[in-house]
This record gives C-alpha cells, structure tokens and sequence, in this order.
C-alpha cells in the first residue's frame, strides 16, 4: 500500500459520480502548503454504471445490466482481475452492487469487492476507498497466503495456518482480507502488552514498542482501543484497527544537527549499513548516541559487525564522531553531552506520542504502567517513563519478540459493522438488538466454520453513537442480547464524550450511527505463572561502569 505495489484495479461506480473518490472531503492536511500533491489513486481506471438508487430506496434508474457486462468484459480483455464496485447508497439498498458483483464472478474476475460486503457504512467515499483497497490488497494478500500454505504443506499435514488481523484477532488464511491485514503487524504488539501487562498484575498499561526505524505506543485499559475509520498511506479506511500512534524515532533514527537545533529523524539509518558503531560506514544514530553515554556496552553485544561479521560494536568510531560533531558545534559541551542532547529529543518525540494516545483522549497517564518491548525500548524506557511521571515499567522477558508472542496469545475473532441510522429514542433498542442478531448470526458463522465450538463463543456489541447535526461517533457497550436502556446508553454516551472533548451537549438528541458486532473464541488460552519474588540482594558487579546523563556522570 505504501509502495503502490497492489493488483491492478478498476472502480466501478455510479454515473456521475467518477471523481468522488479523487475529491474525498476536500481536505488539506497542509493548510499552508503552495504545492498540493495529492496521494496517487489505487485504482486505475474508473468505469460509471447506468444506475441510481435513492437515499430511501427508490429507483430513479434502473440497473442496464447488458450495459454492466459489457464494460466488465471489456475490463477484463484489458487485463485487469481486480474490481471493486462502490454504488450510491448501497450500504442500504445493495441490489445493484450484487447484481453486478455477480455479472463479474460470472465473467471471472478472481477478486471482486463490492462495497455493501466490504463495508456497508453510510458515507460514499469511506466506504468507497476501503473497496478500493480491499480489491488492491487481497490478490497480493492471497498468493502469499497460498506461498506460506504450500511450504508449510498445510493440505497434508493439516495445521492450521491463522494469520493476524489489523483489529487484533486471528483468523482462518481463507478470511483474510486485504482491508484487514493493513496494521496486523503491531496490532500483534498490542495484544502481548495487554496479555503480559495482565499477567503482572498491571490492567492499565501503556505500550510501547522502540524499535530500529519506528516507535509504536498503545492504550490499554480492559478493552482493546481500536480506531474505526483510519487514514493509511492516503487512503481512508474504514476496518477496525487497533488504535496504535507511530514516530520516526528507532534506533536507526539519524542524528542532525544543521547549525542550530538538534533533530532525531525521520530518516532512519535502517539495517545496512545501520547506525556508525555497526562497521559498515552508517551515520551517527540514536543507538550510537547510547552507545556514547555508555548505556550500551559491546561486551554484551554479539561480535558480529565488520566485514568478517566477528567484531564488537565500534566503540572508537562513535567516540571520534560525537567529538568532530561537538567540535562543530563549538559551544563548550562535551561529546557525552551532545549525545545525551539527542536522546533527550528522541525520548521528547516518544513522550508527544504517548500524550496523544493518552493525556490528550482524557486518560491520566500517572497510573499506568509502560510496557516496555521492541529492540530499543529497554534504553529509554526510564526516560519516558520520568518525563511522564510514570512510576511503574515492566519489560516481559520476551519484550524482544512481543509482537510474535501476542499474535499466539490472541483470540479467533470476527467483526462485522453495519450502519444503523435512527434517534436513540425508546424505540431503539429494538432495532438495535435486532441489528446485532442478524450481525451476529452471520460473524459467529465465521467461528464455527474455523472449528471453534459454540460454548467458546462469546460475543461484545458496540453501538457507535454522535450527537445529532455532527460525524463523529464515539463507541459504547450495549448489553447483549438486550434490549438495552436508552437512558443508560446515553449516560454512558456522555461519560465517554466529556472525557474525550471536556463538555457534554446535554440538549442534543443523540443519533445511533452504527453497530459493531464481535465474536471471539478458541485463544491460546495461555497462563502465564507469576515468577517467584527474590530478595537475595544486590547481584555481585563483575565491573564498574560509567554512564552519562543530565550533565554528569553516574556509576
């Protein structure tokens, strides 16, 4: 996604509306920017469909199917295999969309992504984009699927392969889409820190994850904090994903100084040739500059630097660098000082992060602990953890690979949305509880088809509720299978919106946007026993070392 490196694809939508999609909601994330470049579109051509539903339901103009055909089949002699179809008001009256979903099965496209399966949200160009891309992403997301398949020789020996999704479940390769697949990776990171956090007694934890290149941090406090509608790569999104903040702030992270200010990043020294202290001629980094203050130490490095790959970190290297660069710098302070200076700003741009997930969304951040993982994160963990007055840091002793050991820790799960659209009046918890069967029903299909017993299912539904006259919904609990209060589900509605904004609109109607169902079953189910306390005092110290920090030196 990143690269524009998916399927070839085409849009097909309804006439007149071909640039919709281009035009998004006309947004200028740079308000003050003079060249405007736009994110390149993932489809490559768009075609536009005799047909027109109205908002309630009416056919102003009927599906010309012969039409329909006709320009799938000449899409399809052109090459292309990937169709996403993204109609007005579909998300409510999905005839069209299916009718020529099926022309193209027929015709056989290999992917075909129709908006009303994909994501049946109201908002055309959300809906539209997360088709979109759900038609780019499967065909590369299903040769893998069917690589890892065929080495692991899954027919034969009967595993089962499971794969990550962006929401932090797990679900069958045969599941696995595009829209979902877009964060698993850290979405992996999330459920160790909340599985290894639990099992240290902590409920309320902070993430976070100090890699090479990046840093992620995540909230977490009883439930898993996800983000509905996201922007990737320029593209808007509307699949449950775990609400997770990234900085260009790694270990690789390059070190700059331009006459004036000290900066970390973004640009990053990656993996070849890696920071200067890695023999193979990188820039000064941020590992280096730990590697100055004598944080990290070469004897408990591995010797595999240098062209033989059989030396310690280049300790002398650094030390010359850090002193040409307080050299240039010409105002007194010492090596040690200029790299201490470096990490400060590192741990700055981490703790801004930190803040967003947190202190910014009405959470006091004081009592809870930071879970600390990822190659880097133990160097700095103390840093943030002071700068945020934090008192308490745990590092699980696989915090080095607590992405991979989330993703054995985590639940099967299904997730299914559907806008809803009524006041929430005595009248709608009835719609909503119906809603959420017929969500249910079909999620929990998902499960049982996957092996999962139904005694092991247990099912969460969230209704994602807005003040009337505004677009930004705000998601709570609703007891299942209900029906639930309306009194309590605006109570709790207004809890959640004077903790996120600091008001409530108390003579605001309240609108139930949509539904989310999830089901969840057949995890890991792994306990983890809390290690046995010591208290056989302090460890002999082979050797003293010296480290720098704050302007001074410390044993």
């Amino acid at each position: 996604l990143l690269e524009r490196k998916g399927e070839r694809t085409a849009l097909l939508t309804t006439r007149g509306f071909r640039d919709a999609l281009a035009i998004g909601y006309q947004e200028r994330k740079k308000i003050f920017a003079t060249r405007i470049v736009k994110p390149e579109a993932l489809y490559e051509r768009v075609v536009e469909i005799d047909e027109r539903v109205l908002a309630d339901g009416t056919i102003e103009t009927p599906l010309d199917e012969a039409a329909a055909r006709a320009a799938l089949e000449t899409l399809r002699a052109d090459g292309f295999d990937a169709v996403a179809i993204v109609f007005l008001h579909a998300w409510a009256h999905p005839a069209h969309e299916a009718a020529v979903g099926r022309i193209a099965r027929d015709i056989g496209f290999s992917q075909v992504s129709v908006s009303h399966e994909v994501s049946p949200l109201i908002k055309l160009v959300g809906r539209g984009d997360t088709t979109v891309v759900d038609a780019y992403l499967s065909p590369v997301l299903a040769a893998y699927v069917a690589r890892v398949a065929a080495d692991l020789d899954a027919e034969r020996s009967g595993i089962r392969l499971m794969f990550m999704m962006s929401s932090g479940g797990l679900t069958a390769a045969t599941l696995f889409q595009g829209k979902d697949a877009i964060l698993s990776g850290p979405a992996g990171g999330v459920v160790g820190l909340a599985a290894s956090g639990a099992a240290a007694g902590f409920s309320r934890v902070i993430g976070f994850d100090m890699g090479g290149t990046s840093t992620d941090v995540a909230h977490f406090d009883g439930d898993y904090e996800r983000a509905f509608e996201t922007e990737v790569a320029g593209v808007r999104v509307r699949a449950p994903m775990m609400q997770i903040h990234t900085v260009a702030a790694g270990g690789g992270s390059i070190l700059h100084f331009d006459g004036e200010r000290f900066r970390v990043g973004p640009d990053s020294a990656g993996a070849d040739p890696g920071p200067a202290c890695y023999r193979r001629g990188g820039p000064l980094a941020v590992t280096d500059a730990n590697v100055m203050v004598g944080k990290l130490l070469p004897e408990f490095f591995p010797a595999i630097f240098g062209p033989d790959q059989n030396q310690p970190l280049d300790v002398d290297t650094v030390r010359e660098k850090f002193a040409a660069l307080a050299a240039r710098i010409g105002d007194g302070r010492s090596p040690e000082d200029v790299a201490d200076g470096f990490i400060r700003i590192a741990v700055a741009n981490m703790v801004e992060a930190i803040k967003k997930i947190s202190v910014q969304r009405g959470y006091d951040v004081t009592r809870y602990a930071l879970n600390c993982f990822g190659g880097a994160g133990g160097q700095h963990a103390c840093l943030v953890a002071d700068a945020l007055g934090m008192t308490s840091i745990l590092v699980h002793p696989l915090s080095g690979l607590l992405s991979a050991y989330g993703m054995g820790l985590a639940d099967v799960r299904a997730t299914r949305q559907k806008t809803l659209a009524v006041p929430l009046d005595a009248e709608a918890p009835a719609a909503l509880a119906a809603l959420a069967e017929a969500l249910r029903v079909d999620a929990r299909a998902d499960l049982l088809a996957q092996g999962i017993a139904e005694a092991e299912i247990e099912t969460k539904v969230r209704a994602h509720l807005r003040l009337a006259g505004t677009d930004t919904a705000l998601a709570v609990d609703v007891a299942f299978p209900g029906p639930d209060d309306p009194a309590r589900l605006r109570a709790e509605f207004e809890a959640v919106h004077r903790r996120r904004w600091g008001f409530v609109a108390a003579a605001r109607a309240v609108v139930i946007e949509s539904v989310e169902v999830e089901v969840i079953g057949g995890g890991a189910r792994a306990t983890e026993a809390p290690p046995a306390a010591t208290h056989a005092g302090a460890p002999e110290i082979a050797r003293r070392t010296r480290f720098h920090s704050g302007g001074e030196s410390h044993d």
